[in-house]
């Protein structure tokens, strides 16, 4: 069967006025990954990113360290996009700062967005820019789309990022949301997820693994943000 390859974008800006910009160890754990696949003999036919900065770039730097720059186009597709979660934490809170938040107390903001996320697949949120169910279906209709056509031995890169992974391998798995904002609160960034794709359906074979970042000298490059 076909195999994909799903990843989360490498260490982000956050905290932050801008969040989605990848810092130096973000754009390093994404060479790492690259050179760690390119050791395997992994040699995709395709890789598609979200739109965003910190998921193309992320891409462009595992394509770029297994010297595939050139042989393989990056794709984009707005599917793969991150939530707008701080449209989701305002409504919430009712219009609290998010990055006041974040710099005052760490620990209860991480509390009060899974509360918001909670909420928001609950069907509990007024205004949101996209529902739970939408947000799991635009989702999987990208990387059913990415990873269409595929010949048995192929291989596709897919990078996104923790929330929208998250929300795949519940769905995949039949779990509930609870599980979904377990995953994309755990997953860690450059992790890989593989998927088996054939007949229309996908089957998980292994989630958020960091080999490339698993040497003792590359664990202080471990991060979840």
């Amino acid at each position: 069967m076909a195999m994909v390859l799903l990843v989360r974008h490498g260490q982000a800006a956050f905290g932050s006025d801008n969040y989605d910009r990848l810092s130096d160890r973000g754009r390093q754990q994404a060479r790492w990954l690259g050179e760690h696949l390119a050791a395997l003999g992994v040699s995709p036919v395709r890789a598609v990113a979200g739109t965003l900065a910190r998921q193309r770039d992320t891409a462009a730097e595992i394509l770029s360290a297994m010297g595939l720059s050139a042989s393989v186009p990056l794709a984009e597709d707005a599917g793969l996009d991150e939530y707008d979660g701080e449209s989701l934490y305002r409504i919430h809170t009712g219009g609290a700062d998010q990055l006041a938040h974040q710099r005052r107390d760490f620990r209860d903001y991480w509390r009060t967005f899974r509360e918001a996320m909670q909420c928001w697949s609950d069907d509990a949120l007024d205004g949101v820019p996209e529902s739970w169910s939408g947000f799991g279906a635009r989702v999987r209709s990208a990387v059913d789309s990415a990873s269409a056509g595929l010949a048995r031995e192929d291989t596709v890169l897919l990078v996104s990022s923790g929330g929208a992974i998250g929300r795949l391998i519940a769905d995949v798995m039949n779990a509930p949301a609870s599980t979904a904002i377990e995953l994309n609160l755990q997953f860690r960034n450059t992790g890989v997820c593989e998927l088996i794709a054939g007949r229309g359906t996908l089957r998980l074979l292994s989630y958020n693994a960091i080999a490339h970042l698993a040497l003792p000298e590359r664990r202080h490059a471990i991060t979840f943000a």
